[in-house]
Formats: C-alpha cells, sequence, structure tokens
C-alpha cells in the first residue's frame, strides 16, 4: 500500500491561501479535519487562531496592539517553571521613532534616516515617562509586558510552532541581528510570527517591566517577577547580537538608567 506524507504549505500572516481554512498560515490535516467537521455539522467551528487587532492613535500617529488569548506554558525547559497568563495585547511592532516623537516632542535615537525604525537609546525610566504620557494622550493604560508575557507573545502564544525564533527557526527570516545588519531597520520589514507580531527577535532589544532575577521554580499566574532588585530584564536580541541571542528564551539584564543604541521597548496593554 503506498504512503503519502504530507508536509504543510506555510504562508505569510496576511495573505490567502486556498485551503486555508483554520487560518493559520499553512495547509495541512488540520484544515481537512475542520472542513469534515463542518459537513457533519453543518456549523462552521470556532476559530481562535485569527488574533483581535487594535488600532490606537497618539497626536495623529498610529500603532496596532494585538491581542494575546490567555494560556499556560513553561518559561524555562531546564527547570520547573509553569506559568498561567490571563488575555493580554501587545505592540505589533516596537515603539518606532514617530510614535516616540509624537508623544515627547524629541527623538533620542542615534540612528536617524527613516522614522518607522525602533527608537533606541531609551533607559527603562524614559520608557516609563513615554508611557505615563502616552496614557494621558490615549486615556489607556499601556505599559511594558512582563518577561512572562513577553515570552509567551514571542512563541506565538496559543498558536506557538515551537520555533527558536520569533516566528521561524531561521533567524534570518525574521531578524534583524549582526549577520545581516549594521543598524537598526524599520520595523514590520521581516516576516512575523504565529500572532502577526514583528521583530521580536532582533532590530532592538526590548525592555520588560520586570526586576531581574532566577526564575523560581513551580506554577505561576500572571507572575510579576522579583518585588525589588538592581536590574530590569530584556529580552529578544538586536541588530547588533550574534543569532543566539536572538532566540525567545535569551534574558539580559541591566540597570533601568542605562541607555544604548540597540535597546528599544514594545508596549503591553
Amino acid at each position: 500500500m503506498a504512503m503519502f506524507l504530507f508536509s504543510p504549505l506555510k504562508i505569510s500572516a496576511g495573505d490567502y491561501l486556498r485551503g486555508d481554512n483554520n487560518e493559520d498560515g499553512f495547509v495541512s490535516i488540520a484544515d481537512v479535519t475542520s472542513l469534515i467537521d463542518y459537513l457533519l455539522s453543518n456549523e462552521w467551528p470556532y476559530n481562535p487562531l485569527k488574533p483581535v487587532v487594535t488600532t490606537f492613535t497618539a497626536n495623529g500617529v498610529s500603532f496596532n496592539m494585538i491581542e494575546v488569548e490567555g494560556g499556560t506554558f513553561s518559561m524555562d525547559n531546564e527547570i520547573n517553571y509553569m506559568v498561567t497568563l490571563s488575555t493580554f495585547n501587545i505592540g505589533e511592532t516596537e515603539v518606532t521613532r514617530m510614535l516616540w516623537y509624537a508623544v515627547m516632542g524629541a527623538d533620542p535615537s542615534e540612528f536617524k534616516g527613516d522614522l518607522t525604525r525602533p527608537v533606541e537609546m531609551v533607559s527603562w525610566e524614559d520608557c516609563q515617562t513615554f508611557i505615563t504620557k502616552l496614557n494621558r494622550l490615549t486615556g489607556q493604560h499601556f505599559r511594558l509586558p512582563t518577561e512572562a508575557e513577553w515570552a509567551f507573545a514571542a512563541r506565538g502564544g496559543n498558536l506557538s510552532h515551537g520555533n527558536p525564533y520569533a516566528g521561524s527557526a531561521s533567524v534570518g527570516d525574521v531578524a534583524w541581528y549582526e549577520g545581516n545588519s549594521g543598524a537598526t531597520q524599520p520595523v514590520a520589514a521581516k516576516a512575523p510570527n504565529e500572532l502577526g507580531i514583528y521583530d521580536m527577535s532582533g532590530n532592538v532589544w526590548e525592555w520588560c517591566q520586570d526586576w531581574y532575577g532566577d526564575y523560581p521554580t513551580g506554577s505561576y499566574t500572571n507572575p510579576q517577577g522579583p518585588s525589588t532588585g538592581t536590574a530590569r530584564v530584556f529580552k529578544g536580541g538586536s541588530w547588533h547580537s550574534p543569532a543566539y541571542n536572538c532566540t525567545i528564551g535569551t534574558r539580559s539584564h541591566t540597570a533601568p538608567e542605562n541607555q544604548v543604541n540597540h535597546r528599544g521597548l514594545r508596549l503591553a496593554l
């Protein structure tokens, strides 16, 4: 009896592929199953695979936030640190020079040119000032993501395909890093991850809300990190980083007042 192997065909987020019934960016056996379910029940199954995107505007500059459906995952495969997160929203892109200028009236970035480059040369403390002003302008409660939220979103949330980088097994597909860039690049120029989020690997490191500390063991819901510390966490790698620093699991830390040209931020809500 002949055996046929079926390899899923992947497309980029936002594109349309005939036969991709569940809109996960692949044509696979899951699409056949959903079609059979429909034929048997005459009711199309609930599809949680299309994230909700909300657009906000600050002083004429628009930006998108993507809903990340809550779930449970392991923060570190080497220890027993299981995290359950409630649903939250995270920036589709890193905060750009354009948005920072619209809110702050100044641009601290070392790299000029395209205003859709991510802002850099911003400390964790600068980010708090920016967010406070943004919230006054919008009436929202934007913030930095916790480290756990950042990690879950970078993985692709509940849609994760288990990639080491945010959206791919190949760093060059999704990241600007030392192997292909000598500076920041416009956001969303590489492929997104499974949730349609861009640049969570590479371009600029991204500040998280948490103080830095060792991961605990056990199970936690919506962890906030240590209550005190001397350094804040940042994640994701940058244009200045080797590929291994752009993996989702990599974490680093520095004093909250430090500013460099390869560190920026992404909003959460």
